[in-house]
């Protein structure tokens, strides 16, 4: 079984060696990196492919909070401080919990199964080649959205959110990058036009040489995506 790699942060040692404590009891777990402040973190990040970060919050140097702002991609972040007043900008950054130290077992373990459950649900989509059954989860602020992926008309992008537009007129934003959900959509119904928008062809309902219409938005035709537009635009004709 694949383990979900993760990293602790934290300028108490005493406060790593207890998550590492409990991070060893959840075999679906593994420490792959610890350091005490920010800055070697910044360099950990790179060096692995970390999916689940404990961060602690006031550290020298710079705080966790101003930390994970800086990041581009973080990974599913889990708040670890003895600090309660920082926890509603916590969720401002879309954290997945907020541990209050001293942190017991239980509470630790139920954070982590709130990152497993939805680990779990990705790669069941990811895993699945229907359309009709095929879903997404994707998070806005501290909710989870289950999206069919046949309810999806487009996918457009801004910086580092993206906002998923459904055939209902919902539309939910998140802060992912469209290349991240480019590679998890499992139907070959989407097709990347733009470097800011993704389309559900089955949805086409007209085209010209610049743009593609899906329901009443016209989707623009990026340059460097002109040439597999065109050519998938041609097949629809034979």
């Amino acid at each position: 079984m694949k383990k979900v790699k993760c990293m602790i942060v934290d300028d108490e040692p005493l406060a790593i060696q207890l998550i590492e404590n409990h991070i060893s009891k959840i075999d679906q777990l593994e420490v792959v990196a610890t350091c005490n402040n920010p800055i070697d973190a910044f360099g950990l990040l790179k060096e692995h492919s970390i999916e689940l970060l404990f961060l602690d919050i006031k550290m020298s140097d710079m705080s966790g909070l101003d930390f994970l702002k800086t990041l581009k991609d973080p990974p599913e972040t889990i708040f670890t401080t003895a600090h309660r007043e920082f926890a509603l900008e916590s969720y401002d950054l879309q954290a997945l919990d907020y541990l209050l130290k001293p942190i017991t077992f239980h509470r630790f373990y139920k954070a982590v199964d709130r990152y497993l459950s939805s680990a779990n649900a990705q790669a069941e989509t990811k895993s699945s080649s229907n359309l009709e059954e095929s879903f997404i989860l994707m998070r806005a602020g501290s909710i989870h959205h289950k999206i069919f992926e046949r309810e999806i008309m487009f996918i457009e992008s801004n910086k580092d959110y993206i906002t998923i537009h459904k055939n209902d007129g919902e539309k939910i934003t998140s802060k992912y990058r469209i290349s991240l959900i480019e590679s998890e959509l499992s139907s070959n119904d989407f097709l990347r036009v733009h470097r800011s928008f993704i389309i559900n062809t089955q949805l086409i309902k007209a085209f010209s040489a610049h743009d593609i219409h899906v329901g009443d938005h016209e989707i623009p035709i990026g340059a460097s995506y002109k040439e597999s537009t065109v050519a998938f635009l041609k097949s629809m004709k034979k």
